[in-house]
């Protein structure tokens, strides 16, 4: 059996990580990026965020690992750093399908 502090602190790095796909705009920016890497004019476009909004999500992003970047001459090209990404992306979606009224109806998540 684990000590009590690596299992919180397993929790702890769980729930940083779920945050990553907890706010709006970071998972509008990964949902955008689930089919073709993108630059951040085109996730701008794509999702209907400013600039200065999408810059700083990518950089949490890729902080935490999410997402990569790669230089492209003058452009960065952003992409979801593991294939895993998209598929808990489209898990989520086929969880969600089945549980949806329930989320939507809960009034313990703001």
């Amino acid at each position: 059996m684990l000590p009590l502090t690596l299992k919180t602190t397993g929790l702890e790095v769980k729930a940083k990580f779920f945050r990553g796909f907890g706010d709006p705009s970071r998972l509008r920016i990964l949902e955008a990026l689930r089919d073709a890497p993108h630059t951040v004019g085109e996730i701008v476009e794509a999702t209907g965020l400013s600039q200065s909004n999408v810059s700083n999500h990518l950089r949490c992003l890729r902080d935490c690992g999410l997402v990569a970047a790669e230089r492209k001459g003058r452009y960065v090209t952003y992409r979801l750093s593991d294939d895993r990404v998209a598929e808990l992306l489209s898990l989520a979606e086929s969880l969600l399908a089945d549980v949806a009224r329930g989320v939507y109806q809960c009034t313990r998540y703001a």
